[in-house]
């Protein structure tokens, strides 16, 4: 992706060079759940507000530390990113009548006090309604490389950021409020399909993104987002996790239905043809 000498976010805080101590996860195993079962993409936070009110940062004084270039580096690419997708949905809203607010983005390392609750590295990169912020430790573009046998690539990073905006544009238009209340009541198995519905349809908003910054691409880059899909369905995941597939627990989909709405959004261009729930239910 080209993105040096681009304008970079205003809207990113980066506090890895801090650290408030250590992360200590409600039950214990629930860092684990989340590393195997939610760390693909981090998903919608008003599914994981419980979860993450469930965990509590024990603070030993903090410290503070220089980051290294590579960080600096990698932390000017993602401002990009954002800044990028300030320009696509504040010119998406803008064409429908209303306006974009723009969401934050945080940039940590090992854990996070949010309005959602404290968080650990192991929830991977996760979208706060209450303060509307993106948070994101970027240790897990390396997990899903290692860990989940994606690619990589700075647009792969960009793929994941894109999805995570796609939750606060659906925080935005209302759509994750709607599907929590339709969750109200029904079994897990029907209450997952509607969670399923809502990350695909994050995935479709990352395609338009990729849409709109069709400039700044380079040969290769869809092919990094593709892959990184690709890693991170639910199937794949539980293969690697536990041997066996359980399509009933599937709460983002597969890794072919990630991949096809990235690419529905990406081919479109057209937000209306992100209706993910009526071809889902």
């Amino acid at each position: 992706m080209k993105w040096l000498g681009r304008r970079g976010s205003s809207n990113v805080e980066d506090r890895r060079g801090l650290s408030g101590g250590k992360i200590a996860v409600g039950g214990g195993i629930v860092g684990v759940i989340f590393l195997v079962i939610q760390m693909f993409l981090g998903g919608d936070s008003s599914q994981l507000l419980n979860q993450l009110q469930n965990q509590v940062v024990q603070g030993n004084g903090g410290t503070e530390r220089e980051l290294t270039e590579a960080e600096k580096q990698q932390g000017e690419f993602v401002s990009v990113v954002f800044a990028d997708t300030e320009d696509v949905w504040g010119k998406l809203f803008e064409e429908q009548g209303s306006s974009y607010q723009q969401p934050k983005m945080v940039l940590f390392t090992d854990g996070v006090q949010t309005e959602c609750g404290g968080a650990s590295s192991a929830v991977g990169p996760f979208y706060c309604p209450a303060d509307e912020k993106v948070y994101i430790d970027l240790s897990f573009m390396d997990e899903l490389k290692t860990r989940f046998g994606a690619q990589g690539g700075d647009f792969a990073t960009a793929y994941v950021i894109a999805h995570e905006v796609g939750h606060h544009v659906q925080n935005l238009l209302g759509t994750s409020a709607k599907v929590n209340r339709m969750q109200q009541g029904l079994s897990q198995k029907e209450a997952n399909k509607l969670s399923v519905a809502l990350e695909l349809q994050a995935d479709f908003y990352a395609g338009i993104f990729a849409h709109y910054n069709k400039q700044y691409l380079e040969e290769g880059d869809i092919e990094e987002a593709m892959s990184a899909a690709n890693a991170v369905g639910d199937d794949a995941i539980q293969q690697k996790s536990q041997g066996r597939i359980v399509p009933d627990a599937f709460t983002h989909g597969t890794s072919k239905q990630r991949m096809y709405w990235f690419m529905k959004g990406y081919n479109s261009g057209n937000i209306k043809d992100g209706d993910t729930f009526s071809e889902l239910m």
